[in-house]
């Protein structure tokens, strides 16, 4: 695959699992934030001009399309164990499973300005 997705450490026994992300990211994250009730619904259809994202379905299942102008991929986020890096590059939109939760984590404040609108041709 040409997107990086990280299996994060997760330590499973009878009272249920628990994954860590501490260290696992390639960057500090200083914005998280979460989407959810958006069931069926597709959304993002953008890239950033400096902004880097980790992307995590808590809950349920999301469909990641990845284009960075080179390669194109869709990304399935179906367990709360794998980490979607999304780089600067990378145009992405994602589309909600039933009850899905989607954890995102930047690298940078929201900044209207940095993202681009325009896809690749």
């Amino acid at each position: 695959m040409h997107f990086t997705v990280l299996n994060l450490p997760t330590f499973t026994d009878p009272r249920g699992a628990l994954t860590v992300l501490e260290g696992a990211l390639p960057f500090t994250a200083v914005r998280t934030y979460w989407i959810y009730g958006a069931d069926g619904q597709t959304r993002g259809g953008h890239r950033h001009t400096y902004t880097r994202q980790a992307l995590v379905a808590i809950s349920g299942k999301v469909s990641i399309y990845m284009n960075d102008g080179v390669a194109i991929d869709t990304v399935e986020l179906d367990h709360p164990s794998k980490c979607l890096l999304v780089e600067p590059k990378d145009w992405h939109t994602m589309t909600f499973g039933p009850g899905s939760v989607l954890l995102v984590m930047s690298s940078h404040p929201y900044d209207r300005s940095e993202y681009i609108n325009t896809p690749y041709e």
